[in-house]
């Protein structure tokens, strides 16, 4: 067929009413936005692409063209979703863009042209209907926006100086430091949809104290002087990124569990130093990525008891009989990793613990590859009927 640019632009905009509509009725129910920011990225870049490469390249452009196209459109949009950390889970948001996508091939194939006999012959121009298309499209896109702005998490600032905690976090929000902000006692997040940045925290029984909630996200926080855990996440989905947890003689840096049903958590971007672990995970689907574990006295890096762990591109030194852990039943993908001198624990008596940089054990599953290990008193092992498989 044939398209004028007004025909492909107004066909593009009649194409996308019913998932605007539809991503803004998932984003109501969800209570959550990115349906909505899904759907104008699919039109935005469907639009760009129809004013800028279509029109030009595309004269005539063949019923068979529309797959390979929509191929394209979709490794941009997902590309844009990672650049702007749209949180949309990536099976759903495979799943609104293919629906989408089908829908808009039934629109175009078969209702337009059945609903409009000259759509062919006016290059898929809509007449009078392609104006009211357009403003049905940019009242959807208005109202969807007024209310994502309307609802939007309240943001807090806190000032420079010492702020006496524990502080509770129990409604959605944005708690910025400003340089100098430092809580003393802890923070307790409650609710989903929360943020910290750009905070130090010193002390409390856990610095960080994540309890039964979705969507939290920990943006260069600071973290010292714990009781027990630096970041402690429970029952919840969590997003760190860009942290630096100084763990102490005895304390974990970052402990995630029990979480198996929830959308993963990511820890990425972080620096731990010193503790028993740094980073572990027990019963729950991790990304450990791009981070660096220093001085533990157990284990840097563990994920265990059933969890489910891509660990990729971290940098693990100095930790004391064992560098990284897959453990209990654990799948691991181990990828790209750089552990350097893990040194053999003689105090233990524990033979898993004699410097190993990579362990699996008791029934869990390790995939290696691309992992740099150096100086370190022995090299990957399993035991207890677990199972290394690369290298």
């Amino acid at each position: 067929m044939s398209y004028t640019l007004r025909g492909r632009l107004e066909t593009r905009l009649a194409t996308a009413t019913a998932p605007l509509l539809l991503a803004s009725v998932l984003a109501l129910s969800l209570r959550e936005w990115w349906p909505f920011a899904l759907g104008g990225l699919m039109l935005g870049v469907g639009l760009v692409l129809d004013f800028g490469v279509y029109h030009r390249l595309l004269p005539y452009q063949p019923g068979w063209l529309a797959f390979p196209l929509g191929v394209v459109e979709l490794a941009l949009v997902m590309g844009l979703v990672r650049l702007l950390e749209v949180p949309a889970p990536l099976r759903a948001a495979l799943l609104l863009f293919v629906s989408t996508w089908l829908l808009g091939q039934v629109l175009t194939h078969a209702v337009l042209p059945l609903t409009r006999l000259s759509y062919a012959e006016d290059g898929g121009e809509l007449g009078r209907t392609g104006a009211l298309v357009a403003l049905v499209v940019l009242s959807v896109l208005a109202a969807g926006g007024g209310v994502a702005w309307a609802t939007r998490p309240p943001t807090v600032r806190l000032e420079a100086g010492i702020h006496r905690g524990p502080l509770v976090l129990d409604h959605p929000q944005v708690l910025v430091g400003e340089p100098g902000a430092v809580v003393q006692g802890g923070v307790v997040i409650t609710s989903d949809n929360v943020t910290v940045r750009d905070l130090t925290i010193v002390g409390g029984e856990n610095a960080v104290d994540v309890q039964d909630s979705e969507d939290v996200t920990l943006e260069r926080v600071h973290i010292s002087g714990a009781k027990l855990d630096g970041i402690h996440a429970r029952l919840s989905s969590v997003t760190v990124r860009d942290c630096l947890v100084d763990a102490g003689a005895n304390t974990q840096g970052i402990d995630i569990s029990f979480a198996m049903t929830l959308p993963p958590s990511v820890v990425d971007g972080c620096m731990v130093v010193g503790g028993a672990e740094g980073i572990v995970s027990h019963m729950a689907n991790v990304a450990i990525r791009d981070n660096d574990v220093t001085g533990t006295s157990l284990r840097a890096i563990t994920v265990t008891e059933m969890s489910m762990g891509m660990v990729d591109d971290n940098r693990v030194r100095d930790a004391l009989g064992v560098g990284i852990f897959c453990g209990d039943y654990s799948h691991c993908e181990i990828e790209h990793n750089f552990v350097w001198n893990t040194r053999p624990d003689y105090v233990s008596a524990d033979r898993t613990r004699l410097g190993f940089p990579i362990v699996a054990h008791f029934g869990a599953a390790a995939t290696l590859k691309g992992n740099s290990l150096g100086q370190n008193a022995r090299g990957a092992a399993s035991f207890v009927h677990a199972r290394i498989y690369g290298g």
